[in-house]
């Protein structure tokens, strides 16, 4: 395979583009591979409308994604992204991805802040359960194009659930790390390997540079 010339980062639930790992693959993205264009969206706390709208900028690209788009995404995003790798055929790399979004957020609905910025406010309302069902993949796919990085250090997210899910695909399994993955760095190499941003993985010992 080679690099994709798109590149989507989808943060989590109450976070943003403001997110430690997004921001630190955006600068990675603008200091060494500033010809692949990089989006990093706020996604609207309406699963349906998330997806919709990533589908309509993916479509405006006009680009094949099974060719020319990568995602990655974090829990919440890491859901979406499965979403968009089933429906567009694209790669995807997955950061301690929720499995079961419409069960374990029920007990979030109402109002909401984000993490990054407190005087943020959105309101989780009770039918963005059902988006989330409707929107759940019966299967994941394409596998062979996956990178799912899984740390069983999660604090919020069963680990045994994740490695189930996306058992088939590259995983890389953390003996420790936690749900926000703040090792981040040191899965940077594998993360560029895996979509191909940097010529080889083992050629970059430290990628961060």
């Amino acid at each position: 395979m080679v690099a994709p010339t798109h590149l989507l980062y989808l943060h989590g639930f109450r976070s943003s583009p403001r997110s430690f790992k997004a921001q630190r693959l955006g600068r990675w993205m603008a200091d060494h591979r500033p010809d692949i264009v990089w989006h990093c969206p706020q996604l609207p706390p309406s699963p349906a409308e998330a997806v919709a709208g990533l589908l309509d900028t993916v479509a405006h690209w006009s680009i094949d994604p099974a060719a020319q788009l990568a995602v990655v995404g974090s829990s919440l995003g890491g859901f979406y992204a499965t979403v968009l790798a089933a429906r567009l055929g694209c790669r995807a790399v997955l950061m301690n991805p929720a499995v079961e979004p419409a069960r374990d957020l029920a007990r979030y609905i109402g109002e909401q802040t984000t993490w990054q910025d407190p005087g943020a406010h959105f309101f989780f309302r009770s039918d963005y359960i059902g988006e989330l069902q409707d929107l759940r993949p019966a299967t994941v796919s394409p596998l062979q194009r996956m990178l799912a990085i899984i740390a069983q250090g999660d604090e919020l997210l069963d680990w045994r659930e994740m490695f189930a899910r996306y058992e088939g695909a590259t995983i890389k399994l953390l003996e420790g790390s936690d749900h926000a993955l703040s090792d981040f760095d040191e899965h940077l190499a594998d993360i560029l390997g895996f979509l191909d941003l940097i010529a080889a993985p083992d050629a970059a010992h430290s990628p961060c540079a």
